[in-house]
């Protein structure tokens, strides 16, 4: 019997008998003293496991947790300490990628929970800070009281109240809004949702709510079929049903990163001969694709549609003039 196992027989026993006397944990465990002072030690202060020692039962029993918020379950013996290592860098990532550290105080108990079952080192949290850097790029900060009260909103279907602020006109408006999901894109937070003001679906990117307030009606259920021909058939965050093909030829040598790269989860791809690379994705609207062609230069050539190319031109066409 390894010690995972003997660990479920502890908690079996305990439960079905109340309280067990020292020597049956030995004769029904077969190891010795020590080792099943080790495990219970080991439940006790790693595994949050309320056992106590009842003087006049003269038995082991469960008692009340002696720490706040403490939590008792065995399934997490089930990761191995390279499946815990993998767990605490992926919370790093979370508590990384949000900006203000949006849920770490949710996923603060966790972490302490995956230190206790590692049992090595104290400080492997912060080790995995120091080893794994993550470079966010045009990150906007948001208030965190709106993003915890969307998140609340979009799980308990209900509707908000938000004052938005539309960048691209720079006007505030009064909607009333229901959620349908938050989406993580390119370091920033955008929420998928059936505009009542509009009749119709919107994504609002977070950081531009300056206010939100959840209110008592129930939210309007959109398929995640519909969202995506509505919200996910364009190129980046633009939405739109009707969609155009652009296509766009890449140097031999810029090939050699492009092709590896997902612009749009129903790309197309071929490579050319000579090593160029041939790239269609579909957009709905140009202007989030033509400032991706122009990251890459003379090293990509827009093939079509003509408007697409016309697009591309007119930008570089400013550039030049203002550097001129």
């Amino acid at each position: 019997m390894n010690r995972t196992e003997r660990f479920y027989k502890i908690d079996q026993m305990i439960q079905e008998h109340g309280s067990v006397p020292f020597a049956m944990f030995r004769e029904r465990l077969e190891v010795s003293r020590a080792t099943i002072k080790r495990d219970l030690e080991y439940m006790r202060n790693r595994l949050n496991a309320p056992i106590v020692w009842d003087r006049d039962a003269r038995g082991y029993r469960f008692g009340e947790p002696e720490r706040l918020g403490g939590q008792y379950e065995l399934p997490g013996l089930w990761f191995s300490s390279q499946e815990i290592h993998a767990l605490l860098t992926m919370q790093h990532l979370l508590a990384t990628l949000e900006p203000g550290g949006l849920l770490g105080p949710h996923i603060r108990p966790l972490l302490a929970r995956l230190n206790g079952l590692l049992g090595t080192a104290a400080d492997t949290a912060e080790e995995i800070r120091k080893r794994v850097k993550i470079i966010a790029m045009a990150r906007r900060t948001m208030a965190v009281d709106n993003f915890e009260k969307i998140g609340s909103a979009l799980l308990r279907r209900r509707r908000v109240q938000i004052s938005y602020r539309s960048r691209s006109k720079d006007e505030v408006t009064e909607r009333e809004i229901s959620p349908q999901r938050l989406v993580h894109y390119r370091d920033n937070w955008y929420l998928d949702a059936w505009c009542h003001l509009r009749g119709a679906l919107r994504s609002f990117a977070v950081d531009a709510i300056l206010r939100a307030e959840v209110i008592q009606k129930a939210a309007r259920n959109v398929s995640e079929k519909t969202l995506d021909q509505v919200l996910g058939s364009g190129y980046g965050i633009f939405s739109g049903r009707s969609v155009t093909w652009a296509k766009l030829k890449f140097s031999p040598e810029r090939a050699r990163w492009v092709q590896s790269e997902e612009w749009h989860p129903r790309q197309r791809g071929r490579l050319l001969r000579g090593g160029a690379w041939l790239l269609e994705v579909p957009y709905s609207d140009p202007r989030e694709l033509t400032m991706d062609i122009l990251k890459h230069g003379r090293e990509v050539e827009v093939l079509g549609p003509a408007a697409l190319r016309q697009s591309v031109r007119a930008e570089l066409e400013a550039a030049a003039a203002c550097y001129a």
